[in-house]
Formats: C-alpha cells, sequence, structure tokens
C-alpha cells in the first residue's frame, strides 16, 4: 500500500485512496471512495426513473468516487419503502433504467444498482398488506398500522426469484454491479432478526434457518448474472435491538456470505427502530460508527469490505484501508450537502464542512427520520438544477417533510406489474 502524501500547491496529492480495487469477480474499481446507497424518491408513481435521477446521478458522476450506488430500487410492486422509489420488474421500464445507468456513466463511474424488498416496513397506506417472516408488528409508529402477512415458503422463494429478476434486468439496462439491502430493517434484514423472525420452519427457528433467504437470495442473484458482474451485500453489523440481530450471529451471517461468493460486503447497522446509521447511537467526534465490527470481520473473511457511516476526514479513511481493515470507504449523507466530497477527499483539499445536525428530540426513530428528510430534500434541489443548501435548519426539514408527506398522500395503490 501507499503512504499518503500531499502534493504540491494545486491541490494534487498522492493517497491510498486513489488506488484501485480488484473485487473477486474480477471487475475493477477506479478508486477506494464509494457513494452509498441513499433512497431518493424521484421516480415516477409507476416506478420509473425521472429526468432529476438522471440528473442526480450525472452530479455525482463528476464527484471523483470510483463507485456510485443507488438508493432502494423495489424487486416489485407489492411493496415500496417509500413513495415513488424506482421498481424494476419487467423490459419496459428498462429505457428509463437505461437512461439512468448512462447519466451515471458520465465520467466513466462504475454504477451498481441497490435491489430491496420493504417486507413489514413497506410504506402504507399503498401497499395492500405488508409481508414479512412472521406476523409481527414492527415497533415504529406508521410502520405497525398492518399485522403484516406471513410469507409461506412458496412465497418466500417467489420473491427471491423476484431479487434475481430485478438483478438481471439492472444488468442488462446497463448496471455494472448488483447490491443485495440486507440490512436497516427491511425483508432480507428481517429474516435475520430473532425478533422479526419468529418461523419454526427452515427460513427460521435458528441462526442457520434464519440466513437461508438472504443465502439463497444471493444464490439466485449470481446465477442470474453470471460469475463476471459484481454482487454485493450490505448487511447490518447488528440491530442495535435488545433480541435483534447480534454482533456475534451477523459475522457468521458474513462468513456464510464470503462462502456464498459475493465479491463485496457493505456493513452498517441499526433500523427503524434504532436508526444508528443515521449517527443517532454516535456522538458528532466518535468517527466510523462500524469500525470495530469492520475489524472483526476482517479476521474472519478476505471478501473485501466497505465501511459506511461516520466517515468523514481522509487521515480516517487512509488509516482504515491502509492497515487493511476495509477496502472501500462508504460516504453517503455528505454527497447530499457537498456532492463532489470524495474529489476533495482525493486531491488533497481540506475536508469540506458539512452542515450541522438539528438537535435531538430524545426519540431516535423521529430523529434518524429528521436526518433523512434533510437529506433527501437536498437530492431533490439537485434533480431541479438547483444546489444543495449550506445549512439545513428547521424550515429545511418541515419543507422536506411536507413535501414526503404530500408525495405518500397523493401517491396511489400501483397495479400488479406483468413480466
Amino acid at each position: 500500500m501507499t503512504d499518503s502524501t500531499t502534493g504540491d500547491m494545486t491541490g494534487s496529492t498522492t493517497t491510498v485512496l486513489a488506488e484501485p480495487l480488484t473485487l473477486p469477480c474480477g471487475a475493477v474499481l477506479a478508486n477506494r471512495i464509494a457513494k452509498a446507497g441513499m433512497s431518493e424518491q424521484l421516480a415516477t408513481r409507476a416506478g420509473i426513473p425521472t429526468v432529476g435521477l438522471r440528473r442526480l446521478y450525472a452530479t455525482w458522476a463528476r464527484s471523483g468516487a470510483g463507485l456510485l450506488i443507488t438508493g432502494n430500487v423495489m424487486i416489485n410492486r407489492d411493496g415500496l419503502v417509500e413513495p415513488r422509489n424506482a421498481i424494476l420488474d419487467n423490459t419496459r421500464t428498462l429505457p428509463a433504467f437505461t437512461g439512468w445507468a448512462d447519466a451515471a456513466h458520465a465520467k466513466g463511474t462504475a454504477v451498481w444498482m441497490q435491489i430491496n424488498h420493504p417486507g413489514r416496513v413497506a410504506t402504507v397506506p399503498f401497499t395492500r398488506r405488508p409481508v414479512a417472516p412472521s406476523a409481527t408488528r414492527e415497533p415504529v409508529p406508521g410502520y405497525n398500522l398492518r399485522t403484516p402477512r406471513e410469507l409461506t415458503a412458496q412465497r418466500i422463494q417467489a420473491l427471491i426469484r423476484d431479487f434475481a429478476r430485478t438483478a438481471e434486468l439492472a444488468v442488462a439496462a446497463g448496471f455494472d454491479g448488483i447490491q443485495i439491502h440486507a440490512a436497516h430493517g427491511f425483508l432480507l434484514s428481517q429474516f435475520l432478526s430473532p425478533l422479526a423472525n419468529t418461523r419454526d420452519d427452515h427460513y427460521g427457528r435458528t441462526p442457520a434457518g434464519r440466513r437461508r433467504a438472504l443465502l439463497e437470495t444471493v444464490t439466485a442473484v449470481r446465477e442470474a448474472v453470471g460469475p463476471a458482474v459484481p454482487v454485493s451485500v450490505k448487511l447490518n453489523s447488528k440491530d442495535f435491538q435488545y433480541g435483534g440481530l447480534s454482533e456475534t450471529e451477523s459475522l457468521d451471517v458474513a462468513a456464510a456470505l464470503a462462502d456464498a461468493g459475493i465479491d463485496l460486503l457493505e456493513i452498517t447497522g441499526g433500523n427503524y427502530a434504532e436508526p444508528a446509521m443515521e449517527g443517532v447511537h454516535h456522538t458528532r467526534h466518535q468517527g466510523p460508527y462500524f469500525a470495530d465490527y469492520a475489524t472483526k470481520v476482517r479476521q474472519r473473511i478476505n471478501v473485501p469490505l466497505m465501511l459506511t457511516g461516520g466517515l468523514r476526514t481522509r487521515p480516517t479513511m487512509e488509516r482504515l484501508v491502509t492497515e487493511g481493515a476495509i477496502d472501500l470507504v462508504g460516504i453517503a449523507r455528505p454527497m447530499a450537502f457537498v456532492p463532489d466530497y470524495p474529489a476533495h477527499i482525493l486531491t488533497g483539499e481540506p475536508e469540506p464542512l458539512l452542515p450541522m445536525a438539528l438537535g435531538p428530540t430524545g426519540y431516535r426513530p423521529l430523529d434518524g427520520y429528521v436526518q433523512l428528510a434533510a437529506h433527501n430534500h437536498q437530492f431533490h434541489r439537485i434533480a431541479t438544477g438547483h444546489t444543495p443548501q449550506t445549512r439545513a435548519g428547521l424550515g429545511t426539514v418541515l419543507m422536506a417533510v411536507g413535501k414526503l408527506t404530500t408525495a405518500a398522500a397523493g401517491q396511489a395503490v400501483l397495479p400488479r406489474s406483468r413480466s
């Protein structure tokens, strides 16, 4: 590995973060910084990518990141994470998705599609009835209005096929890789949680049973896209809930994913009830949120690791990569306010100042939602050709919440698609 040295007065620099990364499948990323997935909510009501979504990714294509990972793309129309999520479940909409991929490729950056199903946290009211590993409600108000329907084994297998179909369509549309979302309390994360998964069949009961749905999804996606396309998984280090996915069990899941042949494991943590991914379990000066877990994973597996959460400064990023704790730095929320944040890191410029977060209310689910709303508002500004705001005050958040609420209220129940 190369030691970091400051370059000349023009701001050029030599850094380990600028080195390429070769993945197990043979794909090469241009550098060690990735834009992590963040839900954009910029599709049409039918789930089709819009001009605004293309504009947002054309902006991020110039960010300096070697990899762009999209936000939630839904595998079918039976459940949305939020209003106006993109949905890829048939060939008719492929041209719009190809336009999205082309915009992200404008500067040669790799772009992967993050594919997901919400399970029991599907947006109400336009999800007829949420589904989940077990008929247990999400504890967060707003997501527990309906008891989810417990999935049959046959329906689980159908959803796994849906994941594979969306992955295959993504590659056909021009996306370079796939990320399977198995974190943050969504469906595959629910299967991993002893709180959400109380099944007594081979998709539950034991740790091996709880990770079966995820492993079968990885296998199905790999078969759909072939050996040369990167397949990644986003995994919680733990759920930060008593009785939820523990760190010990998560380490076993990571080892099983390595055996399944994934190309990259992204490390994160938390869910709707305990949104650790939004920093609510961490102080402003604690640094990377899940770095200790990354070190433990590295001792277990050799799969390339991506760490997302709390990474803000070049010295910290360089240290983690140089020491071999991680291979790829994930940057998410900073790129809402400073779309070219990676370029500042790579060229040796001072790290851009970011807006101070609003003070916590003490109710973690609300604090997490406030953070999401403030950042989502910046995506919508970029999508309409405006620059991000330099600060996110109460007015920004209230405006963002109002727009998201209006979008949810105006979204119709989507018809089932036919492939």
